[in-house]
């Protein structure tokens, strides 16, 4: 009986994304959900009081396979910056097969402030772009104060800025840049165009940020294993799709 619970709930929270993502929140009703995970609108209020407790279990399916995607990455032994270069591509695929994640996106932005609302999705991934970055940082990756900044490095000696100052700018200048990635997806890119897209964005962050000596010590593209009729597949460590 346990289980049977839980896989109604699941079909619950996958149709909720989809029509989340598909309608948006205020647009997407209870009965749609429940008819599109086949059960009845009793069943759904078994397991969701309402329609924000539905959506903040969209946007806890959404935070939990983030956190497994940056987990799996850092178990993996890459570097902090290639960890957030891959984790940006997690993002690249999953915004296209795990509704959960655009879902959460729309729901964060049209819910914004909403009093009862319990989970953020858009704010743990500003967050988790935020902390790979201060660990590069931290471990040497980004030598804001120092040799990216020398002459001829593409750095920014002479710039008058302090390396706090430069730590500042390169934060938000990655933060921006990043964001960007969910709204190209909207925009009805493929994957494989949203890929390239993703890839060619840390071919221009990179110099700025490393150096331009030192772009060559990290790829850009998704990770390629394996090809198939003429299909690559792309690996993404963690992202329990």
């Amino acid at each position: 009986m346990q289980e049977r619970s839980e896989r109604t709930r699941r079909r619950l929270v996958f149709a909720g994304a989809e029509l989340f993502h598909r309608s948006g929140y205020a647009n997407a009703t209870l009965g749609e959900i429940a008819g599109a995970a086949g059960v009845t609108k009793g069943a759904l209020y078994f397991h969701f009081a309402s329609k924000d407790e539905l959506a903040d279990a969209v946007q806890r399916r959404g935070c939990r396979l983030l956190r497994e995607a940056v987990r799996g990455l850092n178990e993996s032994g890459v570097s902090p910056l290639q960890a957030l270069i891959d984790a940006t591509h997690w993002l690249a695929r999953t915004l296209h097969e795990e509704p959960a994640i655009p879902a959460s996106f729309r729901i964060t932005k049209e819910c914004g402030g909403h009093p009862t609302a319990q989970q953020d999705f858009q704010g743990a991934w500003l967050a988790t772009v935020s902390d790979l970055l201060r660990m590069a940082r931290d471990t040497g990756e980004l030598p804001l104060g120092g040799p990216a900044g020398e002459a001829g490095d593409g750095g920014a000696e002479g710039d008058g800025l302090s390396p706090a100052e430069r730590w500042e700018s390169a934060e938000a200048l990655v933060a921006a840049a990043v964001c960007g990635i969910e709204v190209l997806s909207g925009t009805g890119l493929s994957y494989g165009e949203l890929r390239r897209k993703v890839a060619a964005l840390w071919g221009l962050l990179l110099p700025s940020l490393v150096g331009r000596a030192r772009t060559g010590e990290y790829r850009t593209d998704a990770r390629e294993v394996s090809e198939s009729g003429g299909v690559c597949a792309y690996e993404f460590l963690g992202s329990g799709v």
